[in-house]
């Protein structure tokens, strides 16, 4: 069961409604959340019902760190008014709306600039002004000036960017990049760092290890926050997932960060104080004017580095 999945309290299901879960395999109808092996598979659905009758498929990943973002959704007053996906991958996220199986997904933000027919929901993000500590760079106590091969968990194309920006643009060298699984013990047993993101960056054992945050160090070398996530919906005229109110829906969700975290607290086996100060302190979930600026550097830079063809300016949902 997904994390956020446990939001969700058990009710009685209709005979139509096992039937609808069976098709869905792990869906709503069944108080959890789909599983996303079966989505990445499955052809996306083709909905029959009127437009405005449609409930939006929203696709995010379940990390602490979105959690406030989608707690309205999975348990919150917006329960019934979307269909929530999630998975372990922001980057799975962005495929399912570049393919159409969701409307709305909570991409990483260098995917903004490669969905066709998709905008950026405008004041809503998952990012950070000073340091994230849940993306980080990880070696066995050397600095990163000597690091030869960096071991690169590839769930989420913006941190793998991230790390090749520092080392290019501020470290002035390039080492090795090696995909790996978020697992740091292996990681350093290939290579010389390991970029580790979301809760396994938060519960891995720190000891005889040097850790670097990478919004830490975006900061010290550009002086400005750095946006991670962004929602991205479907912008066509009459698109379901228009008439969602994601900021209000952040607002709900950060009103229960007491709540999410001590529902985390046991399963990422972290003081809940600390998850709170993470929810509340850490992560910034307001795209303005500093987050965006720091956005946009990010996007120069990665075409400056032949990460991502030439950038433009992500268009915002509006009315």
């Amino acid at each position: 069961m997904s994390p956020v999945a446990c939001f969700e309290k058990p009710r009685a299901r209709t005979a139509s409604g096992a039937r609808l879960a069976a098709r869905r395999g792990r869906g709503l109808a069944s108080g959890r959340l789909p599983d996303a092996r079966h989505e990445r598979t499955r052809p996306p659905a083709i909905d029959t019902r009127h437009e405005k009758e449609a409930r939006p498929r929203i696709a995010a990943s379940y990390y602490l760190n979105s959690a406030p973002l989608i707690w309205s959704f999975a348990r919150g007053t917006r329960r019934a008014q979307v269909e929530l996906l999630t998975d372990a991958a922001p980057a799975r996220c962005a495929e399912m709306l570049a393919r159409g199986a969701a409307e709305a997904a909570l991409v990483p933000v260098i995917e903004c600039q490669g969905i066709e027919g998709a905008a950026v929901v405008p004041g809503v993000c998952v990012g950070t002004r000073e340091e994230v500590q849940s993306v980080v760079l990880v070696t066995r106590g050397a600095g990163l000036e000597g690091a030869q091969s960096v071991a690169l968990d590839t769930t989420s194309r913006t941190s793998a960017a991230l790390v090749r920006i520092i080392f290019r643009e501020f470290l002035r060298r390039e080492p090795e990049y090696v995909p790996a699984e978020p697992d740091v013990e292996a990681m350093l047993g290939r290579c010389d760092a390991a970029l580790v993101i979301g809760d396994p960056a938060m519960t891995f054992a720190r000891a005889g290890l040097r850790v670097y945050d990478l919004a830490r160090l975006w900061r010290e070398h550009t002086g400005l926050g750095f946006v991670f996530a962004v929602w991205m919906a479907r912008d066509t005229a009459g698109a379901p997932a228009r008439r969602v109110d994601f900021a209000a829906a952040r607002d709900e969700g950060l009103a229960r960060a007491e709540e999410i975290a001590a529902f985390y607290e046991g399963r990422l086996g972290r003081p809940r104080a600390g998850l709170l100060k993470y929810l509340r302190e850490n992560i910034c979930y307001e795209l303005n004017e500093e987050m965006r600026a720091g956005m946009e550097l990010y996007f120069a830079l990665a075409h400056k580095h032949g990460l991502i063809p030439e950038p433009t300016r992500p268009r915002m949902l509006g009315p």
